[in-house]
């Protein structure tokens, strides 16, 4: 039997007749409106019964459908025969696979010739491969009237949405859907929407599932939230590395008084702890404990976070605990918790509870990785174990690892320090041996030994072998020469010298003057001469602290060769001190012009501002010379210029008629002898030729300068009585004893009676000639006498 080519459009139609008969509509005949149910009502279509050729066999009345707002039947002939469900619902599949989606498949599915039912739907989705086109008839059904939504609706969309990572869709859904649960029977819950959530999370969607989490909350039913959604979104953050968006979350799962699970405690306990948060982790794993079963314990994991947490925190006492009950517990710790716990004690200084730990963890088997042994190795060695240290370093060599150039070098230092060579060149013979290049404080702390246990050819070789790496070697063979300097090796100082110059190694100005400085005082003139001559061929500057220093030593020095030598030594400084020391003693011819006036010249050159302490220390050491070499009258000319300049602004003071008095305190020898002879000539002469007498007068000599001075005044009898630091007298006796014929002559530059043992005390007496006096910081007078 054909068909009809116009009764092809109503083919589908017929095939949800019950019977297994073919039958076809003919269109051409006439058509009649739709029956209301009416078995007397016109039949819509007629059927026509066709033979192979076309011809019209017989013909009967057809199927007329019922009005789907009325009733879900269809009408076979006469009868009146129900819509089955599995007809709806393969109806319902095969318009959305036909049309999927859009304005076609919602126009279809208006002119269903029956009314669906959510079981209907329910039924469908399933059977819909397209998640699209399920949830195109899903938005068409919830705008029908019979549509009513209930969780497993919702959760079988929600399925097929997340299964195919629709997560656009399932947003536009979970919004849909929240807003039609906010207008539902309240007996309807959110399981589905806590179910979305959790598959969002479990799918990594952070973004999605974190706003559908915080709509949810915002809406009617978060108290509905469950425990399994704050444990996905806090799984999430977590993993996603984000612990205060979960501590957000579990604070939030706090507030709304939804019950913690085991899942809960083993997710935040191990959180707060690694995150810093330790008193609320403290606080949860108490809480754990409390609510655990008779029996039960808490997970290792938790046990393991919380003490390493608390170890790298600082509060050892409290993780010694927390290991103990983990013990008591069944656990036995873990590799990894052994080598926290020995780390958190370790840094911490306590090394023998350390060390304890580190026995029970070989005990128990556990083999110690590559980092702690260099931990271990590294802290013994800086805490001046130096035999647990060595001791650990062999283990660890035994066990077969290659100790890193921290480890040599922390050893190598650390037994250099301690002044253990011969540990030290091992260990440095050691890691050159395995490949491994020292760096530069394995250096420093290797050369330091060797120059302080005066191994200088070691030394040597050191240094060479460390240029040979590539590094800067001046800076260190100049601290090596420094200690010598220091140690006063003089002449190891020189040998080192000798061997920098034919290395090719340069060292600075100012350890060249320093060891100039330690030739001068050691009496090695020969050498210290070209040392100068290189300080000043290097544009180094020659100061006057410098120049006084070496004309310090010539004061002391009693052999004429070295005198010689040493006035050499002050020519090769050139500088201009030395030209006024050699016009101070020529003839006024020479000079072209008086004592005084040569000497003012000089000072007014003086830059006051920034070498005042220069000025003095030259004064004080120029007439300790000057007295010596007998010039007392050019020695009170450079006294008088020298106050005039206010170098030494207190030593006079005049306190009208009631006491004049003279500090020569902070004065070397021969300069306050100067000052005593020059003052007492001006009190004289303010005494007798204007009246005035005080009441009394005062010499302020100090300790050490008191004998010295009034030595000098017995030889001419004089009135001052000697006290602990002063020289005093009344001024009419002061008076008298000035109007004596030998006072006058000895104020007038007449040299004092014997003058050769007098000299000789001077001589002895002299601090500030004293070659130790560092030309860079030069003590004060005041100091060297009382050194001396």
């Amino acid at each position: 039997m054909l068909l009809h080519p116009r009764t092809r459009p109503l083919h589908r139609l017929l095939l949800l007749l019950p019977s297994k008969t073919k039958t076809l509509a003919n269109p051409s005949l006439p058509r009649r409106p739709f029956s209301s149910g009416d078995p007397s009502a016109p039949w819509t279509d007629d059927i026509v019964y066709l033979d192979e050729s076309g011809s019209v066999i017989t013909s009967a009345p057809g199927i007329r459908p019922v009005d789907p707002a009325l009733d879900s039947h269809l009408l076979v002939g006469h009868l009146r025969q129900p819509f089955s469900n599995s007809a709806a619902v393969s109806k319902l599949v095969e318009l959305a696979r036909r049309w999927r989606w859009g304005p076609d498949l919602d126009s279809h599915l208006d002119l269903l010739p029956f009314t669906p039912s959510p079981s209907h739907l329910a039924h469908a989705l399933p059977l819909i491969p397209d998640p699209d086109s399920s949830l195109a008839l899903f938005r068409w059904a919830r705008r029908q009237p019979w549509f009513r939504l209930s969780d497993d609706l919702l959760s079988l969309l929600l399925d097929r949405l997340l299964s195919s990572s629709d997560f656009p869709s399932i947003q536009s859904l979970f919004d849909d859907a929240l807003k039609t649960l906010d207008h539902s029977p309240p007996d309807l819950s959110a399981s589905s929407l806590n179910r979305a959530i959790q598959h969002l999370a479990m799918a990594s969607n952070l973004e999605i599932a974190f706003s559908c989490f915080k709509k949810l909350k915002d809406s009617t039913f978060s108290s509905q939230i469950t425990t399994q959604t704050y444990n996905s979104l806090i799984t999430l953050f977590l993993t996603k590395g984000l612990p205060y968006k979960a501590f957000e979350i579990y604070e939030s799962m706090e507030d709304s008084n939804c019950s913690l699970d085991s899942s809960t405690y083993d997710l935040m306990i191990p959180s707060l702890a690694k995150s810093g948060r330790l008193d609320a982790a403290v606080r949860l794993f108490n809480q754990l404990k409390s609510r655990l079963p008779a029996g039960a314990r808490p997970g290792f994991p938790i046990y393991a976070a919380l003490v390493d947490s608390m170890g790298k925190a600082g509060r050892l006492d409290a993780a010694m605990a927390l290991y103990q009950e983990m013990q008591s517990t069944g656990y036995k710790p873990s590799v990894t918790m052994y080598v926290s716990m020995i780390e958190s004690m370790v840094k911490a200084g306590k090394l023998d509870a350390g060390m304890s730990l580190w026995d029970e963890m070989k005990t128990t088997g556990f083999r110690p990785n590559f980092g702690l042994y260099t931990l271990m190795v590294e802290t013994q060695a800086k805490s001046g174990r130096l035999g647990a240290a060595c001791s650990i370093f062999s283990d660890m060599e035994k066990a077969g690892f290659l100790p890193t150039p921290s480890t040599y070098a922390c050893l190598i230092e650390m037994h250099s320090a301690a002044g253990h060579v011969d540990n030290a060149m091992k260990l440095y013979n050691s890691m050159t041996n395995a490949g491994l290049r020292p760096g530069l404080s394995t250096y420093t702390s290797l050369l330091s030994v060797l120059a302080n246990k005066k191994l200088l050819d070691l030394a040597a070789k050191v240094l060479l072998e460390m240029k040979s790496m590539g590094f800067s070697v001046d800076v260190n063979a100049s601290d090596v020469l420094m200690i010598y300097i220091k140690d006063g090796s003089t002449e190891m100082a020189l040998r080192w010298l000798r061997f920098m110059g034919s290395a090719g190694i340069r060292t600075n100005n100012f350890i060249v003057r320093q060891l100039f400085e330690s030739c001068m005082k050691a009496g090695l003139y020969d050498s210290a001469r070209p040392l100068l001559e290189m300080y000043v061929g290097s544009a180094a500057k020659v100061d006057l602290i410098l120049y006084t220093s070496i004309l310090a030593h010539s004061v002391r020095c009693q052999d004429e060769k070295d005198e010689k030598a040493i006035m050499d030594i002050m020519s090769t400084t050139k500088h201009k001190a030395h030209e006024f020391m050699c016009g101070l003693f020529t003839g006024p011819e020479q000079r072209k012009k008086p004592v005084l006036s040569f000497v003012r010249e000089f000072f007014q050159g003086i830059d006051y501002e920034s070498e005042e302490s220069a000025a003095k220390y030259f004064v004080n050491v120029l007439l300790n010379y000057l007295v010596l070499m007998g010039q007392m009258n050019r020695a009170r000319c450079v006294w008088k210029v020298a106050y005039e300049n206010k170098l030494f602004p207190k030593a006079i003071v005049f306190d009208q008629h009631i006491a004049w008095s003279l500090d020569v305190r902070n004065l070397s020898v021969g300069a306050a002898l100067v000052a005593v002879v020059h003052t007492l000539h001006r009190f004289r002469k303010r005494m007798l030729y204007y009246g005035v007498v005080p009441r009394r007068i005062k010499l302020v000599t100090g300790p050490t300068l008191k004998m010295v001075v009034a030595q000098v005044l017995a030889s001419v009898e004089s009135p001052f009585e000697v006290s602990k630091v002063v020289l005093r007298a009344p001024g009419d006796s002061v008076l008298d004893w000035f109007k004596k014929p030998i006072v006058q002559q000895f104020l007038l530059n007449e040299i004092p009676s014997r003058p050769d043992v007098l000299m000789h005390k001077l001589n002895v007496l002299f601090p500030s000639s004293a070659p130790e006096v560092r030309s860079l910081s030069p003590v004060k007078p005041l100091a060297m006498s009382r050194m001396m």
